[in-house]
Order: C-alpha cells, then structure tokens, then sequence
C-alpha cells in the first residue's frame, strides 16, 4: 500500500529512516552502488521529498504502527 512521507529520524546505526503517515517507518538509505538516494543526505533533499508516495509493505502485511 503506498503512504507518503511525513518527516524523517535517525536510527541508532545513524541511518535515515522515513515515517509515513500509516505510522509505518522504512528505511531510505544512500548506500552506492546498490541504492542511490543522495536526496536523503541534505535537509533541503529530505524536505523536498515529503509527501513522496512509498510502498509499506507492513501496511500490506497488517502490522502496528512502528516506535521511535
């Protein structure tokens, strides 16, 4: 099921993780040359992509909201 984003936290490992509006949190790495997303590494980038529709795949398996 796609969400949008709604904000962004670090994770204890300092990785950008994504919080969509089901409650859900997926990670949104920049990790060359398997993943590009070098939009996540600047606020203007991680700013510019709120509302950008994710696929939640815990939506689509019917889990409970994620917790910082």
């Amino acid at each position: 099921m796609k969400q949008p984003i709604t904000g962004y936290h670090l994770d204890d490992q300092r990785h950008w993780v994504a919080e969509l509006a089901c409650g859900h949190f997926q990670h949104v790495r920049h990790d060359p040359p398997l993943v590009e997303r070098p939009w996540v590494l600047g606020e203007a980038g991680r700013r510019s992509r709120l509302g950008t529709m994710l696929d939640c795949k815990k939506c689509d398996e019917g889990a409970p909201a994620d917790r910082c």
